[in-house]
């Protein structure tokens, strides 16, 4: 769009931005939750035109209003800041939800494509376990076999093997993340080659008559470890999705916009690769019942659910109090 329908499409929203400064700035004790949440809401939304107008406008006199508008609104919103650990809390416990609601059938598509890989290596491993060779990389074809599947439970290294494992699954889902940027092509690849390894695996645990033993080793770990990476994964595909179609907008603007989307889903992930990153060095090696094991998945299913739903009733109360004081 040319300055003058930039202009004209959003002179209605910077003024509302200017009346609500002085309005907040002048009642400074006595702000109603509908006044905090539409400043909030206007001032993200000038933040990017302010993006946009640098980006195509910069010589333009609108670009340094909006530079002077969203500085003043970022000085008024940052001047009584609450603490760090009230930031944090509010993200995980609600910002971090509400955008995962927002975005979930990016996430259901990363899992399609992971469980899509899966399915294809499962069968063809099971129908000739010789495949693994030609589906696997050699290290880990390798160093499979069934016959000594939990043989060294108890003497591994746990604390090592917990580290390394978090900071393979967070480059994975980093990489899943940025990936985004190829369109959202590099980001497929990852899905479906991450599932191919999963599926290929399985499916000779299958053929061994192990399949029991091998989930109880892959699940009490993996359900939180793999949603997180269907998040990262899902941000990745958002990112390319709004690069291929994007809309109104520019493709860098919609890059910028979703990227600063993607990366707090990403943010919001590193908790659970923490947690899947312990109970895979400390509680899937261990030398306990496999009913143990499966015990400790359902707890992490249940866990997910549960902060899935305390988050969108967070959303829901939030949303309940600002419609009250309207």
């Amino acid at each position: 769009m040319n300055m003058k329908q930039f202009v004209n499409q959003h002179r209605d929203e910077w003024k509302q931005l200017e009346q609500l400064i002085s309005i907040l700035h002048k009642r400074r004790k006595s702000r109603s939750s509908t006044e905090i949440n539409e400043f909030h809401r206007l001032y993200q939304k000038c933040a990017g035109h302010l993006s946009y107008s640098q980006t195509y406008f910069p010589d333009e006199e609108i670009t340094p209003y909006l530079n002077g508008l969203v500085s003043k609104a970022h000085n008024l919103l940052y001047r009584d800041q609450v603490s760090s650990f009230q930031q944090i809390r509010y993200f995980f416990s609600t910002k971090f939800i509400g955008l995962l609601l927002e975005q979930w059938k990016f996430a259901v598509a990363a899992l399609l494509l992971f469980t899509l890989g899966g399915v294809g290596s499962f069968f063809s491993v099971h129908q000739d376990p010789l495949h693994i060779f030609s589906i696997l990389p050699a290290e880990i074809a390798q160093g499979v076999d069934p016959d000594y599947l939990g043989s060294a439970d108890g003497e591994v290294d746990s604390s090592l093997m917990s580290a390394s494992i978090m900071t393979n699954n967070i480059q994975v889902a980093i990489l899943a993340f940025a990936s985004g940027i190829t369109f959202g092509l590099l980001t497929v690849y990852i899905l479906i080659y991450n599932g191919i390894i999963v599926g290929a695996l399985a499916g000779l645990y299958w053929h061994y008559g192990k399949t029991y033993d091998f989930w109880a080793y892959i699940v009490p770990h993996g359900m939180i470890e793999l949603t997180a990476i269907f998040i990262a994964g899902g941000a990745g595909l958002l990112m390319g999705y709004k690069l291929l179609v994007p809309g109104k907008y520019t493709r860098s603007y919609q890059l910028k916009y979703q990227a600063k989307r993607s990366v707090q889903l990403l943010l919001g992930t590193i908790p659970l690769f923490v947690i899947a990153g312990i109970i895979e060095g400390f509680i899937t090696p261990a030398a306990i019942s496999l009913e143990a094991k499966y015990a400790v998945a359902f707890i992490t299913v249940i866990g997910l659910i549960l902060y899935v739903l305390t988050g969108k009733l967070f959303l829901l109360k939030k949303e309940a109090t600002a419609s009250s004081d309207s």
